[in-house]
């Protein structure tokens, strides 16, 4: 089995699964210890847990509960199998609601929570705005719902709500160039990274990493016309990579950083060239 750590932080962790045992392996008895859910994204595996026995292909879910042993068998699949896991701490599945669904051991492809696996994956590979914890969150909140067999309600958004979510808003702009994540910015208001994304994307209609990612690029857009380093630009206003702030600023932007910056001083054919892709 490898492991990638993809995020981590006190409530969310994101992991990357990849399994290579083959029919004939024996299960070896293992133990959840964290409520997690993971998303199968290749190949199969049987899954046995509180005496019950999952068949999970490509697109289910296998559910963890805090403290259950478990173990897999792979009677049926060559090529081993991976999975998207995502694994939180007991206070913020407690914030989620509903006990009972992390009892029911998996759940099979459903459109719901295929699509968000996807997109979990995408961002795990760096081709969205998301965070990972924040697409963890939304998958989680969406495996409930559809455990239980119902939907979740929109948020009710009291006046002080609004405040909280424009004070967050100030807040990840002013530290925008820390490493912030979605714990740390609920933690300033008091609120559980759960309540606290629900609340934000509400409120001002972005996620909180989608609004810190913005307010990277406005402060990198405003840096690139000076005539700093654009290595130096990207670390200085947050980003953890030269590439990453590469591939988000021409993502947004249409154009590279250094495309930019010529465009800022005068050349406008590369914005002309732009705006005629664009018609």
């Amino acid at each position: 089995m490898r492991v990638n750590l993809l995020h981590q932080s006190c409530s969310v962790s994101v992991l990357d699964y990849r399994c290579d045992a083959r029919p004939g392996d024996g299960p070896s008895a293992e133990r959840h210890s964290r409520f997690s859910v993971s998303y199968v994204r290749r190949g199969s595996f049987g899954y046995h847990s509180r005496g019950a026995s999952h068949e999970l292909v490509a697109g289910a879910t296998l559910v963890g509960h805090a403290g259950d042993e478990y173990g897999c068998t792979h009677e049926h699949h060559l090529a081993g199998d991976e999975c998207l896991s995502f694994q939180f701490s007991d206070a913020l599945a407690d914030s989620l609601g509903a006990t009972a669904a992390w009892r029911v051991g998996a759940l099979p492809p459903l459109p719901g929570l295929v699509v968000l696996g996807e997109l979990a994956q995408q961002t795990a590979d760096g081709r969205t705005e998301l965070g990972l914890d924040e697409v963890a969150l939304a998958f989680a909140s969406r495996f409930v719902g559809m455990a239980l067999g119902r939907r979740e309600p929109p948020p009710r958004v009291s006046a002080r709500d609004r405040r909280r979510a424009v004070e967050a808003a100030l807040f990840l702009d002013a530290q925008s160039c820390e490493p912030l994540t979605l714990e740390d910015t609920a933690a300033e208001l008091g609120l559980s990274p759960f309540h606290f994304l629900r609340l934000f994307r509400a409120v001002l209609g972005v996620t909180p990493h989608q609004y810190l990612v913005r307010a990277r690029l406005r402060h990198a857009a405003r840096l690139l016309a000076t005539g700093a380093p654009i290595t130096v630009i990207a670390y200085d206003v947050g980003f953890g990579d030269l590439s990453n702030f590469v591939r988000t600023f021409h993502r947004a932007a249409g154009v590279s950083p250094r495309a930019f910056r010529k465009a800022s001083r005068g050349d406008r054919k590369i914005l002309q060239e732009r705006l005629a892709r664009g018609a």
